[in-house]
């Protein structure tokens, strides 16, 4: 089977104006009935994708959703299995830990409008609610021309347009039983946004590795060595390797909370895996102001098999 883009389910670059984050634990009570409801949903998922479509063209929303590993072992235990889908492991460095936390299944959905997005995820709990927990829903936003909270410009390196399926949809050659699908990594991190706004922008562009403003990379010798921008690179093998990443505002303002919901697509978890490593066992400036609360690796099947799903055939 080749790489189709049209077979796979949103998993590019498209940080949305409004997004919903969840994720969610099977309740691991009645196994047929669980099993029965993702079969379902799995079935019903893309048809009220279309249906949303229809009656809002003009939101664009894009949708993408998968299981932990603990989730597929528990589903379908005779099935063939993703290659790299396992539980993440925490990575310890130095100072900063990037810890492993629970998730069976993750759903996130963007679109140009908040109403969208409710309603798109309200029919989908109608079908998951019975048998799943709540443990994370995050509704985040577009901030200022698409800045991080953090107030830097996001994703000017992604990998973009139909390019980016190069990078996010698992091939032939990765594993043949799951062309299409991807692996998506989601971490959601707070900002001491205190600390960070008693910066000078100087000091805040030699933590990021690019000028605020216009967003330039800044010359290697103006960076700080564990500058955002070079402890989060993958470059093994003498190559730079790269993913799809989104980094999305979240806020509670009354409750002083603000922080960053980062999700990463790609077709090999190891480059993702790579880069996280290399992030906290440089200890990455940016760590020194944002502390990760979760940390989850799931499967995002293609359509194709997301048909088998619903036909039982898994």
């Amino acid at each position: 089977m080749t790489v189709d883009i049209k077979r796979a389910q949103d998993v590019y670059k498209d940080a949305g104006e409004s997004v919903i984050f969840a994720t969610l634990m099977l309740k691991h009570d009645d196994h047929t009935a669980t099993k029965d409801a993702i079969a379902e949903f799995a079935d019903m998922s893309n048809s009220i994708i279309n249906s949303m479509r229809v009656r809002a063209p003009e939101a664009q929303a894009h949708i993408a959703w998968g299981f932990g590993s603990d989730a597929w072992d528990y589903l379908f235990p005779a099935a063939p299995k993703p290659k790299q889908l396992t539980p993440f492991k925490e990575i310890k460095g130095p100072k900063y830990t990037a810890v492993s936390t629970p998730g069976d299944i993750f759903i996130h959905v963007r679109a140009s409008k908040m109403a969208v997005c409710y309603e798109l995820m309200d029919q989908f709990m109608g079908i998951l609610r019975p048998v799943t927990t709540v443990e994370d829903e995050t509704h985040g936003f577009r901030y200022f021309e698409g800045r991080a909270i953090i107030g830097f410009i996001d994703g000017t390196e992604n990998p973009a347009g139909i390019e980016s399926m190069d990078y996010t949809l698992i091939d032939d050659d990765e594993d043949p039983e799951f062309v299409n699908g991807s692996y998506a990594f989601a971490q959601k991190y707070t900002h001491n946004m205190e600390a960070w706004d008693s910066l000078k922008t100087e000091d805040q562009e030699k933590s990021i590795g690019r000028h605020k403003f216009n967003d330039r990379e800044l010359a290697d010798d103006e960076k700080l060595k564990n500058a955002h921008n070079v402890a989060s690179k993958d470059e093994a093998g003498g190559v730079e390797h790269k993913i799809v990443r989104m980094n999305v505002p979240y806020s509670e303002p009354a409750k002083d909370i603000k922080g960053t919901y980062f999700i990463g697509y790609s077709k090999d978890f190891s480059i993702t895996n790579r880069m996280l490593t290399n992030m906290f066992t440089k200890s990455d400036r940016l760590l020194d102001f944002s502390t990760p609360i979760t940390g989850n690796l799931f499967f995002i099947p293609s359509k194709d098999t997301l048909e088998m799903i619903a036909e039982g055939e898994y």
